[in-house]
């Protein structure tokens, strides 16, 4: 069966696949799956989890440690209420 897609349907399609972390024809036959069943509320079952997000912020270098954070707290509100 071939279905034709208008491009901004498909980029939708592609979108949500990809956030499901599965193919799009998986995606597609699960959302078919659910309709034609009369399970459209429920949950779908044979979609694989998510990826994981792990190392998402990598790009962005290593978190600050521990004493850094707490430096900074010092420093912000070493100051705090001292007008009261």
């Amino acid at each position: 069966m071939v279905i034709e897609l208008s491009e901004d349907l498909e980029r939708v399609l592609h979108a949500r696949a990809r956030i499901l972390g599965v193919p799009a024809d998986a995606y597609i036959r699960e959302v078919l799956e659910r309709e034609l069943t009369g399970e459209a509320r429920a949950a779908p079952a044979k979609l694989k989890p998510f990826k994981s997000s792990f190392g998402i912020l990598a790009k962005y270098g290593p978190a600050p440690s521990a004493e850094e954070i707490d430096e900074n707290r010092r420093e912000m509100f070493k100051n705090f209420g001292e007008d009261y």
